[in-house]
Parts: C-alpha cells; sequence; structure tokens
C-alpha cells in the first residue's frame, strides 16, 4: 500500500479512518488469540513463566497482554452493536456470540478430550465417571461461563503445568475471562438501556476516569514503578457466576470502557502515525521500566485501534467471513495441555507449537462451521408480531457514529487468558484465588 493510500485512509480522526466493512479488528483478533496459545506454550509445556514475565518484572506477560487487546478491542465493536440495536436484541446477539461455542467446548473438553487424557494417565475410566469434579460436574458448574471449576476427575496433575502448579491443573484455563467479557457486555447493556450510551455519553467517560483514577492510585501507593498492583480480593459471589477477581473487574473494564469510549468520541480521536509510535515506544519503555498499567495500558491500546484502521488493506478481509479467533481462544489450551501430556513438548518448543497450533486449528473450524456461524445466523430471528414498528426517533445523535455491518458486530471475542487452575472441588470464590496463586508460581518458574 502506498503512502499516499495510507494517508486517505487516515485523514485525521479515528471515525474518518474506521470503514466498519474494511478494517484490520479481525486480523488483530486473529493474531491476539494466537498470541495467547504461543504465551501458553512455556507453562504449558515446560513447566516455564510466559514471556515478559520477567523483562516486565512481573507486571504483564504475552498472554495478559494478549487477552487485555481482546477487551479493547471488543470494546470497540461490541459499542457498534448496541448503537444499532434495542437492548433484547443487542443482549440476544451477545448471548448468540458467546454461548454456543463455549457449550459446545465444554462438552468436547468433558467427553472426548478427558476420556482420552483419563485413558492416558490411568489406563481405563475406572473413577472418572464418578469423580465428585467429574465430567458432568465440570459442564453443569461451567454452563454459564462462570468457570467454578478447572479440573476435571483430578488429571493432568503429572503435566508440566500440573506439577507447575503442584495439582490436577486446569483442563481449560483460557476460560476465565469470558465471565469478566459477559460483564462488559452487561455493563455496556445498562448503558444501553438507560440510553446513557446514546444521549449521555459522558457516563462512559465519567467511568472510564474513575477506573483511572484507581489505577493511578496502585502506582502511586506501590512500593516501586514495577510493583503488580494490590490484591483487592473477589467480588461477589453472585448468583449463577460465581466470584470475579476485583483486580480484573478494574484492569479490564478500563480497557473495555476505553474501546467504547473511543467508538463514542471517534470523532475526536486523532489517528497518526506519529501518535502511533509514540505509543509504541510508551507501551514498551514502561513494560521495561515501570508504571506499565498506568501509561503502557492507554498507550497499548491507542496502538490496537490504530493498527485497526492502519494495516494495509490486504489484512482486512482476514475474519470478515471466517472468524476463527473465538474458536482458537477457546480450544487452544485444553489441545496444548493434551499435546504436553503425550509428551509433544519432548520435541522441542517449535514442535510442540506446531502440534498445538494444528490441533486447535482443526477445532476451531470446525467450532466456527458446524457452531458459531449457524448460531450467528440466528441473530435476524424475531418473534412475528402484529404490533407496527415503532418511527425512528427524530433527535440526531450528538456524535457521529458510522454505520457497522453484521459481520462486525458478530466477531467481538471475550477476552482470553492466562493460566488458572482450581482445586477439584471449589467453593464459589476459590478459583479467583487459585488463580492468583498461579500466577505467583508462573512468576516464580517453580
Amino acid at each position: 500500500m502506498s503512502a499516499l493510500s495510507i494517508g486517505h485512509r487516515l485523514r485525521r480522526t479515528l471515525h474518518e479512518s474506521y470503514s466498519p466493512g474494511q478494517n484490520a479488528f479481525g486480523f488483530l483478533r486473529l493474531v491476539l488469540a494466537i498470541g495467547v496459545l504461543v504465551a501458553h506454550a512455556w507453562p504449558l509445556g515446560f513447566g516455564l513463566p510466559s514471556p515478559g514475565w520477567s523483562v516486565s518484572s512481573g507486571q504483564v506477560d504475552l498472554g495478559m497482554l494478549c487477552v487485555q487487546g481482546f477487551f479493547v478491542v471488543s470494546g470497540f465493536l461490541v459499542t457498534g452493536s448496541g448503537l444499532r440495536f434495542p437492548l433484547p436484541r443487542y443482549l440476544w446477539h451477545r448471548a448468540l456470540r458467546i454461548f454456543p461455542g463455549l457449550w459446545v467446548c465444554l462438552l468436547v473438553t468433558a467427553f472426548v478430550l478427558a476420556p482420552l487424557a483419563a485413558y492416558h494417565e490411568l489406563g481405563g475410566l475406572d473413577g472418572f465417571w464418578t469423580h465428585p469434579a467429574g465430567p458432568t460436574e465440570y459442564v453443569r458448574t461451567n454452563w454459564l461461563a462462570s468457570m467454578e471449576q478447572y479440573p476435571i476427575s483430578g488429571l493432568l496433575a503429572d503435566t508440566p503445568f500440573g506439577r507447575l502448579a503442584g495439582a490436577p491443573s486446569a483442563f481449560n484455563g483460557s476460560l476465565w475471562s469470558l465471565r469478566y467479557e459477559l460483564g462488559c457486555y452487561a455493563l455496556l447493556g445498562a448503558l444501553l438501556g438507560t440510553a446513557a450510551l446514546r444521549r449521555a455519553p459522558r457516563t462512559v467517560l465519567l467511568l472510564l476516569v474513575l477506573c483511572y483514577a484507581f489505577i493511578v492510585r496502585d502506582v502511586l501507593t506501590a512500593g516501586h514503578w514495577t510493583v503488580r498492583p494490590p490484591d483487592r480480593g473477589a467480588v461477589g459471589p453472585f448468583p449463577l457466576v460465581g466470584s470475579f477477581a476485583a483486580n480484573h473487574v478494574l484492569y479490564l473494564g478500563f480497557l473495555f470502557l476505553g474501546g467504547v469510549a473511543a467508538r463514542l468520541y471517534a470523532h475526536r480521536l486523532p489517528m497518526s502515525g506519529p501518535l502511533a509510535l509514540v505509543a509504541t515506544v510508551t507501551a514498551v519503555g514502561t513494560a521495561w521500566q515501570g508504571a506499565f498499567v498506568v501509561l503502557g495500558l492507554p498507550a497499548y491500546a491507542y496502538l490496537l485501534l490504530y493498527l485497526g484502521v492502519a494495516l494495509p488493506s490486504r489484512l482486512t478481509r482476514i475474519g470478515r467471513t471466517r472468524d476463527y479467533s473465538y474458536g482458537i481462544y477457546i480450544y487452544a489450551f485444553p489441545v496444548q495441555q493434551l499435546v504436553a501430556l503425550f509428551g509433544g513438548a519432548r520435541y522441542g518448543l517449535w514442535a510442540y507449537l506446531a502440534l498445538s497450533l494444528l490441533g486447535t486449528l482443526v477445532l476451531a473450524i470446525a467450532s466456527w462451521h458446524l457452531v458459531e456461524r449457524p448460531a450467528l445466523a440466528l441473530k435476524r430471528w424475531s418473534r412475528p408480531s402484529s404490533r407496527r414498528p415503532r418511527p425512528a426517533p427524530r433527535h440526531r445523535p450528538r456524535y457521529p457514529v458510522a454505520p457497522e455491518p453484521v459481520a462486525s458486530a458478530t466477531r467481538s471475542s471475550p477476552g482470553r487468558s492466562t493460566i488458572p487452575v482450581a482445586p477439584p472441588s471449589a467453593p464459589t470464590a476459590e478459583p479467583v484465588s487459585a488463580f492468583l496463586r498461579i500466577r505467583s508460581v508462573a512468576a516464580n518458574g517453580r
């Protein structure tokens, strides 16, 4: 692409640069999903910390960075759906994007992959089905993305990650982020239901500034710039969905709201190469030297938005009609666990990555064509009604909003993963504490 063409696409603002039918956010989601797979190769295959953990002094690693990127992109794209549809249809669309794929993933994990692991570890299925934390309980407990149970029947204790955790390890640790994604959808739904999203967009800015104030306080009260934010404990438990780690609520919520605000105020957000360069230097520099959460996160969010509208047009076709990013995200972890269990890591990192990616792609492609795309076809479903449609409101929006086609609204991905582990039978708040314990184990590499 010529410099003249890039300059034409990036005139001045995000609103002028963003085209709902031609953008690179689908490509970015695919890169982020594969990035999570790559990040998990070290702990799952070799029992080592994820890349970036040591360099950043534990501020962030590659896996968490990819998850954070998902929330920025999701906030930006899903807001378009919220602006185009009434609340019931918005919620219907979000449910179709998350739950069908999740439900089939839980069933495949519990009744196909876990029995394979049991045969390999135990030589049969004796005790597998009747275990207190067995496959049926795994599906029932996690049906609404609460992820209150990670292991199945006490398996995967002798994998590299199981030895790192010192317990039966998670079959699918990546699913921890889905409840936070759903929580962000619910927040956006509340803004839509109260008309704040359309008529009082400054409410989003207020929430964004409030979250940022807590983040700044974390850095100012820390003993050193590279110290991780203090543990705030759990929020909840809530019926059906369990407890939330307060830190993730704050930081992932901040990034999601950043994407929402970028969509609402796209006409005021400048997009330029020099600013993207400054954002890159800021993100890399703070990850290395400290203060990443207060300076690097906003810079990283800006960089993702810039890349979404600035990457070459040939990349905009990726993910437009076949969005495999969600399938890659939800299936990579169990595939990597099985590859490690069957000895795939003995051939080295690259062979382990190749085997993991191949197995994940098979399941992700099947998930898209057999589950996700047919489910998304139901987005246009509506109950027959004899009532006449309401006329469109006469008021004009207080900010310009670019129209978004159905394809863009269907490609938001939930966010995705570092590595949580819970004991076989966990109370409601236990997955939060178990996740934080494993993060500590991964940080120390033992």
